[in-house]
Formats: structure tokens, C-alpha cells, sequence
């Protein structure tokens, strides 16, 4: 969330950056809303101070007049009461209204309204070229029986799935992998629950009751599944004033992901690339404003060290103004070669949501001044496990039907090195 001062004195920057985000919000609601709220506000405080003068008026009072001035005070006590309960409705639709307002604009970030207009700004590794006619990840799942859609359909529905036999060990593999390296880069492992409030999911920049393409509900309760561990993570210090001398602190939370991925369609929702649950690895920093873009690009070069060490070729990408979440100030992601897709396909994204989410949930450190403020938090995919399997079934396949495993992730299962086709 923004600051709503800084809203009102820079007025025309953010009807600006409204527009080259693409976001759905006219600037005078906002305006209109506070403009309301601050009016009932003020005549609030002055009714309170008629109190706080009456209530010292009839201490003083002699027994004629004691008695006017305590139906006085009845009536003030009547008139705050009611103008209270108008200034929460008037406070509600103005927070309502403020949600909607995104994050400011790094300067760098490419303009552009969908993920076409994203800006290349590197390409690692190399592209495979079969000298055989390539599988997607889908038949060589079945093939190898990796992974069964079937009987998960029968289960649990579409877009959900099972793996079997190497493709399970593959997912403990990553997690371990992924976990180790980052916990020997100074990141403090951590699970987190896989459910949420609504003000944390809020505070973290989704509406869990209106963002109904996403978010799956836990009927009759204030939970919800959780998108992303950044959710949690994020609420980790909710309401908390960190010690200086902490930050910034590194976090690497385990979670599963949960997604609704309701209109998804075409080639996109084939397979893995698209479910409904999914294990992730996720970065997450808390940090002084100061160090929020270092800390960003860290967390950029530590994806890129990921799977630059799975063998897997990828780009980066900038993310265009129009494709940025509400929260993110800038974003980067690292798209791999899918020959599924025979192009690239999204498997990290990290952001720099600077002090957006922080303001939504309360997490400030105190300066070398002694003054609070808010802290800067960024987030950062270290693995996504469903979108790194699509990743290392397609690339790694060979001419005899089996699929080589990264060296990095041999360790973690056993020390196969590769997946054979079963007999």
C-alpha cells in the first residue's frame, strides 16, 4: 500500500503510473474517499474536545448547572457514537478503494501492457537439439510412468497429479537441493503453513475473497490455501518493529501452492505447466530501503546459479509495467526452454515490492535515529517444482526414450543418474 500523503502530493505521478500499469482505478475515488474520511475525522476530534471540556466543566459546576452539563455531555457521548460508526464505513470503502492502488515504478522497468512487451536482457546455456523427433513432458511422463493425470483426475479433479517412481525422488531432489544451497548463502530454512488469514493474504497483495481466479477458500473460516509461501513468509513479522541490526534477514520457506488457474486454456495449461497444487522453494527478505536493489539482484543471481547449475537454458526477462503485480515495484523472471512449448516458458520470478507489502502489514525497524519505518521486502522463486520438472524431463530426454538427471541432483536420490524406460 501506499502511502496515502504521498498520493495526495504527488497526484498526477501516480494517475500516471496507474495508467502505464494498466490498473483498473480511477485516482479521484481515492481522493474522494480519504477527502471523506479525513472530514468525518476532523469533526470527530472536535466533538471529543467538547467532551473533554464538558466533562471538566461539570466537575467544576455548581449543583444548578451540573445538571445541564451532564445532558450535554450525554449528547456529545451520542453524537461521537453514532459518528463513529459512519467514520469505520467511510474508513472500510477507503481501504477498499486503496488496495487497488499499485505500487510505484522502478524508472527501468520497459513499459508495456502484457508479457509481450517484456524486455530480454539475457540468455544462458543452450538450446538442445534433438536429432529425434522431441516428447513433451506429458507423454514422456506416461511413458516412463512418471506421472499420472488420470488417476489424479478421478481423485482430486483436473490439473492435479501424481508422481511416481524417479519423478518423486526428482521433487525431494529439488527441494534438498535448492534448501542446502541457499541455507550455505546465509537464507534461514523454514516450512510454512500451507493456510492463511485474509488480512495476511491482503497485507501480502492478494484479495482472497474478490481474486477468485486464484485463491481457493476455506468455507465458513477467515482462511485460505496459500498461493505462495511469500504469503506467509511476508506475515511472519506482521505487527512486528525488527531490531536494526537484524536486517536484513533471509528467509527460504518450503511450502505447497495452491491456485484455482481458473480460465487458463491452449497449450499453456497442458500438463504441469498449469495446476492446481504445487510444491515451491521461495526467497524472501526483509531489508533497509536502502539495500532493497542489491538485494533484489541477489536474489536474481541466485536463481540464475539454480539452474544455470541443473544444466537448464533460460533467459531473463524485465518485466513490463503492464505485467507487474500490484505489489511489485520491479520484477524479474527467468523463463526455460520448454520444447513443449517450443519457446520459453516462466519458471522464477523475483520482485522488489519495496515497502508495499510492509505498510499493508505493519512490519517497521527502527533507524540509527531511533525513528520507525517501514521495512522493504522482496520475494523471490528459488524452484517451482512442477515448472523445473517440465524444465528437466523435456531438455534432458534422450534418442532411447530416458531422461538424464542433473549432476547437481544426483546426490539427492540415490545417486541415479538416469531415468531408463521400464522394461
Amino acid at each position: 500500500m501506499l502511502d496515502i500523503k504521498y498520493i495526495r502530493e504527488h497526484q498526477n505521478e501516480i494517475k500516471q503510473n496507474i495508467k502505464k500499469r494498466n490498473a483498473k482505478l480511477d485516482l479521484n475515488d481515492v481522493l474522494e474517499a480519504d477527502e471523506e474520511r479525513r472530514k468525518i475525522q476532523t469533526r470527530l476530534d472536535i466533538l471529543k474536545a467538547e467532551q473533554n471540556k464538558a466533562n471538566t466543566d461539570i466537575a467544576a459546576a455548581d449543583p444548578v448547572k451540573k445538571q445541564d452539563k451532564i445532558m450535554l455531555m450525554k449528547k456529545l457521548a451520542n453524537e461521537v457514537k453514532e459518528l463513529e460508526i459512519i467514520y469505520r464505513q467511510k474508513e472500510d470503502v477507503f481501504f477498499q478503494i486503496m488496495e487497488l492502488v499499485p505500487n510505484l515504478t522502478h524508472p527501468d522497468t520497459p513499459a508495456g501492457l502484457t508479457d509481450k512487451d517484456n524486455k530480454e536482457i539475457e540468455k544462458v546455456g543452450e538450446i538442445p537439439k534433438f536429432a529425434f523427433p522431441a516428447k513433451d513432458h506429458v507423454t514422456l511422463g506416461k511413458e516412463l510412468d512418471l506421472i499420472d493425470f488420470d488417476s489424479a483426475a478421478e481423485v482430486s479433479g483436473q490439473k492435479f497429479y501424481y508422481l511416481k517412481n524417479e519423478a518423486a525422488l526428482l521433487e525431494i531432489a529439488l527441494v534438498n537441493y535448492a534448501l542446502n544451497l541457499l541455507a550455505s548463502k546465509g537464507y534461514t530454512p523454514i516450512i510454512t503453513p500451507d493456510l492463511a488469514r485474509g488480512e495476511i493474504i491482503k497485507g501480502a497483495g492478494f484479495n482472497p475473497r474478490d481474486n477468485s481466479d486464484q485463491i481457493y477458500n476455506i468455507k465458513d473460516t477467515n482462511l485460505s490455501l496459500i498461493a505462495t509461501a511469500e504469503i506467509t513468509m511476508g506475515g511472519y513479522f506482521a505487527n512486528h518493529t525488527l531490531n536494526l541490526k537484524q536486517l536484513p534477514l533471509k528467509f527460504v520457506g518450503l511450502s505447497h501452492c495452491f491456485r484455482k488457474e481458473a480460465g487458463s486454456y491452449g497449450q499453456e495449461s497442458r500438463g504441469l505447466y498449469r495446476v492446481h497444487q504445487f510444491t515451491k522453494i521461495e526467497m524472501y527478505i526483509f531489508c533497509k530501503p536502502e539495500e532493497s536493489e542489491s538485494m533484489h539482484l541477489e536474489l536474481l543471481n541466485l536463481e540464475k546459479e539454480i539452474f544455470t547449475k541443473l544444466g537448464i537454458p533460460f533467459r531473463v526477462v524485465d518485466v513490463c509495467s503492464g505485467d507487474l503485480g500490484g505489489p511489485a515495484y520491479r520484477k524479474f523472471d527467468l523463463e526455460a526452454w520448454m520444447p513443449m512449448k517450443n519457446g520459453y516458458g516462466e519458471i522464477t520470478s523475483t520482485s522488489n515490492c519495496t515497502d508495499f507489502q510492509a505498510r499493508r502489514l505493519n512490519i517497521k525497524y527502527k533507524n540509527e535515529s531511533g525513528k520507525s519505518q517501514y521495512v522493504h521486502t522482496l520475494n523471490g522463486t528459488a524452484i517451482a517444482v512442477s515448472r523445473a520438472l517440465i524444465a528437466i524431463l523435456e531438455n534432458f530426454q534422450q534418442a532411447d526414450g530416458s531422461i538424464t538427471i542433473p549432476e547437481v541432483l544426483r546426490a539427492y536420490m540415490g545417486n541415479i543418474s538416469v531415468i531408463k524406460p521400464r522394461q
